[in-house]
């Protein structure tokens, strides 16, 4: 496709983007990759400025797009919100039209209350003149997904179809984490042919809105959703697995009550045990950062099968091939 019709896109949500265009971002990540591994010079956003908008923590996520949009020859302004007048009620309206009068993009993250990031970002997109990119939302997590997607194509090739993914629910004490990775994940690898079984304890479902879109739109790749009650056997015959811990929806506003139900289940752990009954070349994936000792043991994390640290690194790649299409790198 003609790379210059991506420029002035928002990137909310993978479902927001045709699998031609998806196709399309991970072949501009493939050949960036390649550039930076050759330090080759790729300024394809020269003295262009990106804002960084993050009402919550992060690591990989701010550090990849602010090295990126430098590597890009641009610039990324980090915006805490609890420095910023979003933190005394500006308007979603107002944050659109001033920064877009400022710069050439806006990216967000929102995720730790249900029912709020998505909205929030989609609000500052209809007043933007620029595009927006979801850095984590309540509904999707689409920059880490496609570092996901990105992982398993270099691991497995291109051709994904009938690979099993094991998506599953793990104990973790720190804190109740966003749906928005194992929702983003349903979202993303059926259309790519992979068949992602859902595992969680009672209590933890997904949103059920954001999950019927994504079962409608599996058949799509021939992919497939299904859901079990048991780790066990959401591993047994995996491909791939991806055990990660996520909020009970219902709770979000009693964090205390949250973490002492999910207590319930510390047997939920990702062991040597359970990698056991995945296949023996199945892959160990996480979106970082992951409770040692709760979600994965060590073991399990520091071992052959995992590919924690190729898709922390591929969120530099793809998170620059989201900014050169969208913010012009190619017009």
């Amino acid at each position: 496709m003609d790379r210059k019709a991506l420029a002035g896109r928002d990137y909310i949500e993978t479902l927001d983007w045709s699998l031609e265009e998806v196709e399309e971002a991970l072949a501009v990540a493939a050949e960036l990759k390649s550039k930076f591994q050759g330090n080759e010079p790729h300024r394809l956003l020269p003295d262009r400025t990106l804002f960084m908008l993050f009402l919550d923590k992060s690591t990989r996520t701010r550090n990849a797009f602010e090295a990126g949009m430098t590597q890009l020859g641009g610039h990324a302004h980090y915006l805490d919100a609890e420095k910023t007048q979003v933190a005394h009620g500006e308007s979603p309206k107002d944050l659109g039209i001033i920064l877009s009068r400022y710069g050439h993009g806006i990216a967000i993250r929102h995720d730790l209350i249900p029912y709020e990031g998505n909205a929030y970002m989609r609000d500052v997109a209809r007043h933007a003149d620029v595009p927006v990119i979801n850095l984590q939302c309540d509904v999707d997590h689409p920059t880490q997904t496609l570092a996901d997607l990105m992982t398993l194509r270099e691991r497995r090739g291109r051709d994904l179809n009938g690979l099993r993914v094991a998506v599953s629910w793990a104990y973790a004490p720190s804190y109740a984490k966003p749906l928005s990775v194992p929702q983003g994940l349903a979202a993303l690898f059926p259309r790519f042919g992979m068949d992602v079984v859902i595992a969680h304890p009672p209590g933890f479902r997904l949103m059920a809105e954001v999950m019927k879109r994504a079962e409608e739109v599996a058949a799509e790749g021939r992919g497939s959703i299904s859901y079990v009650e048991d780790m066990d056997e959401a591993f047994r015959d995996a491909d791939v697995v991806y055990p990660k811990s996520w909020g009970n929806l219902d709770l979000f506003t009693n964090e205390a009550e949250a973490l002492a139900l999910s207590s319930n289940y510390r047997d939920w752990i990702c062991d040597g045990r359970r990698m056991s009954l995945a296949r023996r070349d199945a892959l160990y994936m996480h979106c970082l950062p992951a409770d040692r000792g709760y979600e994965v043991t060590d073991e399990v994390i520091d071992g052959p099968r995992s590919v924690v640290y190729d898709e922390a690194e591929n969120r530099l790649h793809t998170g620059k091939a989201l900014l050169s299409l969208t913010m012009g790198g190619y017009v």
